[in-house]
């Protein structure tokens, strides 16, 4: 699989093309979700789980729940969650053309953990909590924004040092609100790291259709981000409203955050190392680029939270410790490499 997908990069984009990669990236989203729902402290065959997934096997009542109460709705959120955070990744290191910038690295993971915690502090309820972790998202991405402006021109490497700065003070913030707040909010530093574990079904209903409504916006813009690629000024002679387009994607981006990090907590490096990775696979071109990072970012979630409660089972690593483990060398290695 990685010999034929290695072997589309330099092939134009075409039809066929496009429907041969998602095809096999789909395919391994869907071997890795099949791995790791019959994988864990009771493991199950392929053939029971397949047998339960479609009704058709005989199972017992704990088995049925072991798969359809605990593992599938955790399966299908960090499905979610990394394919959303992949996706805005890829968004905003095309606008800003860095490969550095994703979500986490900016600060915006940072401003929706506040806006999340304020929300549990309030006992705003779901769609609450998701309102208000996407106004923290954007609050740090306005910020973030504003403090890299210079005479009119964004500085890239400013925005980044704005974003690790201002994700630092929220973080502090993020601390205080948890030594001050009522106990419940105490029990938070686990979530903190990002935490799969108490995935519901409700949580995956809401995050699913955003999901979906969000990243086919961005794909809408997939033409203008190769444009705004080469430069703005070419873009805005080519016809693209450069000004337009980002407004739209910044406010898209953000909202892609608040609403993952509302139900996952901070999960950080994948909206980093995916989209690069889907370009050293398939090469620059964005209408390619977003159903790969969208596709990828998921199945690299789902091995993720599978390492997570399987490595030291039956104690569980916090997910975000995972991606973090493996999202850090990388970011160093870019670094460098810039």
């Amino acid at each position: 699989m990685i010999r034929a997908l290695l072997a589309q990069r330099r092939a134009p984009l075409t039809a066929p093309r496009l429907a041969l990669v998602t095809g096999l990236l789909l395919f391994l989203l869907l071997a890795l979700c099949l791995i790791a729902v019959s994988t864990g402290t009771v493991s199950l065959p392929v053939t029971k789980v397949l047998g339960i997934l479609t009704g058709t096997g005989e199972s017992t009542e704990a088995e049925r729940l072991i798969i359809l109460g605990v593992r599938l709705p955790r399966i299908l959120l960090a499905l979610c969650v990394g394919s959303g955070l992949s996706v805005a990744g890829l968004v905003f290191q095309a606008l800003l053309r860095n490969p550095l910038a994703e979500p986490y690295i900016l600060g915006i993971s940072s401003g929706g953990t506040v806006g999340t915690l304020l929300a549990l502090a309030l006992a705003l309820g779901t769609v609450g909590t998701s309102a208000l972790s996407f106004a923290g998202s954007g609050l740090v991405m306005l910020l973030v924004y504003s403090i890299a402006q210079r005479r009119g021109q964004m500085d890239t490497s400013t925005l980044l040092l704005a974003g690790v700065m201002i994700g630092a003070f929220f973080n502090a913030v993020v601390l205080l609100m948890i030594a001050l707040l009522h106990q419940e909010l105490r029990n938070a530093f686990l979530w903190l790291m990002g935490n799969l574990g108490n995935a519901n079904p409700g949580a995956v209903e809401l995050v699913a259709p955003l999901l979906l409504i969000a990243t086919a916006v961005l794909f809408s813009q997939a033409r203008n981000y190769n444009l705004i690629a080469t430069g703005d000024e070419g873009a805005l002679q080519l016809g693209v409203n450069v000004r337009a387009v980002k407004r739209l994607s910044y406010i898209i981006g953000s909202f892609l955050t608040g609403v993952v990090v509302s139900v996952s907590g901070v999960v950080g490096f994948v909206g980093l190392i995916i989209p690069h990775i889907c370009r050293m696979l398939f090469g620059p071109d964005h209408r390619i680029l977003l159903p790969a990072s969208f596709l990828l970012g998921a199945s690299f979630l789902v091995l993720a939270d599978l390492l997570s409660r399987t490595l030291l089972a039956p104690v569980e690593i916090p997910v975000g410790a995972v991606t973090a483990a493996i999202g850090a060398p990388v970011f160093i290695y870019l670094l460098r490499k810039s």
